[in-house]
């Protein structure tokens, strides 16, 4: 080891930087997509053919134990958040705030509308909060009851879940992604938000569409009559319906409308929720803390009835505990993201793209490129955006480009795309949380992949480029 310790790094070749990246694909669409394996023990088979790699550019453990480390270090706040929304599921279960959600609007929601509704509400939801998974972790867990309640199709409610609940993430002031997009760029963050709608209101308009389409064309699986009856009445015996079960959700939208640091106000949330779930329901407060960590469970109720399996699927969810194995991905993840920053890797695949950059068109579409093999790497958020806002912030200006440019780019190609990727912790997330496969609702999060089609097509048409000299637009 000591001997390794003082050889001299050399640079990675392109051919040494690119081979982990291959065999990551090969492994993960085999594994996963073909072989329906776990991606965990396939990420750390990934990471020991980075580190043999890096053994041989002469790295040690210790400082490919440091990259990790580091890596794992920026995730830990989204770690928390994933906790922290656990315990919050949980909790406004035991309460009845999501019950009582799902009660009403198999009452109010036409299955034909249900998937333009389900955009539509998380949409808002997110831009107010500012938190994609905590949109979907809360009220996109109510819309996939109701879903389920009106036989409508999961894969796609869960789809339009997810896209409603990136609209607000890539959209809203509050979103910590919003924030950090115009920040890697040197953009300002208003102007940056105004130029992200000629990329997002066209992909929100096709996702509507193909949303209303879709619904037009669903029919529910059974009676969905008899259905909602059953779901109504045995909510009814478990669970009383008042105002204040509102309390919960009001306060989540008061954080974020205040700018509240999201986990206190998250877990202050959960932890009213508890005290409704005693106080409304007559539950025990020992249930509730159980609620918080390991999730809520209908026996808590001390409802003796026949239940149907599809409604224990519904209301049995949450709790911290709920959230170990996105953790535990998250961690394989960052061991091989962690490798391949630490030993530079990474950034030789990244200036390898830089190479080809020979126009306006080129550069934004070698941004995509490099946010997508970020974001297809690390299967995080942060790094699919901060990564190339580094390589290209300097890039740029020298063709007259304004920086919200290169800020709108990262969130078209780096925000959005990451849920789609089933390794990745918002992608292991969504599935934990909606109960759907990502690769069964990534067709349908449509507004996720289209708004990289439109970025794709303002760059080689010139619509929606903002130049620093419109003279010198055409050099």
């Amino acid at each position: 080891m000591e001997n390794i310790k003082n050889k001299v790094k050399k640079k990675p070749t392109f051919a040494q930087s690119v081979t982990p990246i291959v065999f990551m694909m090969v492994a993960l669409v085999v594994g996963v997509g073909i072989m329906k394996m776990k991606a965990e023990p396939i990420l750390i088979l990934v990471a020991f053919v980075a580190g043999f790699i890096a053994i041989k550019l002469g790295y040690s453990w210790d400082e490919m134990q440091k990259g990790i480390i580091e890596k794992i270090s920026m995730s830990m706040p989204a770690i928390l958040i994933l906790w922290s929304v656990g315990a919050l599921i949980g909790a406004w279960m035991f309460s009845g705030v999501i019950p009582m959600i799902i009660y009403y609007g198999v009452e109010i929601i036409n299955p034909k509308f249900l998937l333009v509704t389900a955009f539509l509400i998380t949409a808002v939801f997110s831009t107010i909060t500012g938190t994609s998974w905590g949109s979907a972790g809360t009220i996109g867990v109510a819309i996939m009851g109701i879903a389920g309640g009106l036989g409508v199709s999961l894969p796609a409610a869960a789809g339009a879940v997810v896209a409603g609940s990136y609209f607000g993430d890539k959209l809203s002031p509050l979103s910590d992604t919003t924030n950090l997009a115009p920040l890697a760029a040197g953009a300002n963050l208003y102007d940056h938000i105004r130029h992200m709608l000629y990329t997002t209101l066209p992909a929100t308009a096709v996702a509507l569409v193909v949303y209303f389409v879709a619904g037009l064309g669903a029919s529910g699986t059974g009676s969905p009559a008899e259905t909602v009856a059953a779901l109504q009445g045995t909510l009814d015996q478990m669970f009383h319906w008042n105002i204040f079960l509102l309390i919960p959700v009001a306060l989540i939208i008061a954080g974020s409308l205040l700018k509240w640091p999201t986990i206190p106000t998250m877990l202050g949330s959960a932890l009213t929720a508890v005290v409704i779930g005693i106080v409304s329901q007559g539950f025990t407060l020992k249930n509730g803390f159980l609620a918080l960590i390991k999730g809520f469970n209908v026996t808590m109720t001390g409802y003796e009835g026949e239940i149907s399996k599809d409604i224990l699927t519904l209301l049995n969810r949450g709790g911290a505990e709920s959230m170990a194995g996105t953790t535990i991905l998250v961690f394989c993840a960052m061991g091989f993201a962690g490798i391949m920053s630490a030993t530079g890797m990474l950034d030789v695949v990244l200036e390898s793209i830089m190479k080809k950059v020979k126009s306006t068109s080129g550069i934004i579409v070698s941004t995509i490129a490099s946010c997508f093999t970020v974001a297809f790497v690390t299967g995080n958020s942060y790094l699919s955006i901060l990564l190339p806002g580094q390589l290209f912030n300097s890039v740029y200006p020298k063709y007259n480009l304004q920086p919200k440019n290169l800020s709108r780019t990262l969130e078209d190609s780096g925000t959005v795309l990451v849920p789609l990727i089933p390794w990745s912790a918002a992608g292991a997330y969504m599935t934990a949380t909606l109960g759907v496969q990502t690769l069964e609702y990534l067709p349908w999060a449509v507004l996720n992949y289209t708004g990289i089609i439109f970025a794709i097509i303002l760059a080689f048409t010139g619509f929606g480029i903002a130049y620093v000299d419109p003279a010198k637009k055409n050099k």
